[in-house]
């Protein structure tokens, strides 16, 4: 499968120096960046929850995917050159190893956050009664929207 960097060639590299924010939490520019190099911090309510250096990494794609706002922001921790792309589903749309690319990158993220999400559930089960919230966001987390909408009609 052809590097999602690939398919950036021709368009506008932009540079971020460090200490810079490509992406502001809340945001609504509707754009998505190809980290071509440097390393940045995903940030999410002023807490560290990411840290990327991987050359092709995505960012702003939950934004243009689910047609919300950025959940994260997302700033340079040293000199950034990242693709900024202005026409995000025409760019996904494009080529099927571009989804492909992103369809694997959002399987990693899903699979790294269920796994820990598990890790938190065991570690919670049996601890004490405040703790069962936790049982109950997580149940939450994992279950699928339209089992929420079921569960809300009953």
């Amino acid at each position: 499968m052809p590097d999602i960097l690939d398919f950036c060639k021709g368009r506008k590299l932009e540079t971020f120096k460090a200490g810079m924010v490509l992406i502001s939490e809340g945001g609504e520019d509707r754009k998505l960046f190809v980290l071509s190099e440097g390393q940045v911090e995903v940030l999410r309510k002023d807490t560290q929850v990411s840290f990327v250096d991987e050359p092709g990494s995505l960012f702003g794609e939950m934004s243009v995917l689910l047609d919300m706002p950025y959940s994260a922001t997302v700033k340079a921790l040293s000199t950034v050159k990242a693709y900024v792309i202005e026409d995000p589903l025409e760019f996904l749309g494009s080529q099927p190893d571009i989804a492909l690319s992103l369809a694997a990158l959002l399987a990693r993220r899903l699979y790294y956050t269920t796994s820990y999400l598990v890790d938190l559930q065991q570690q919670a089960a049996g601890r004490r009664q405040d703790l069962d919230i936790v049982d109950e966001i997580l149940s939450k987390l994992t279950q699928s929207p339209d089992d929420a909408k079921a569960r809300k009609r009953k």
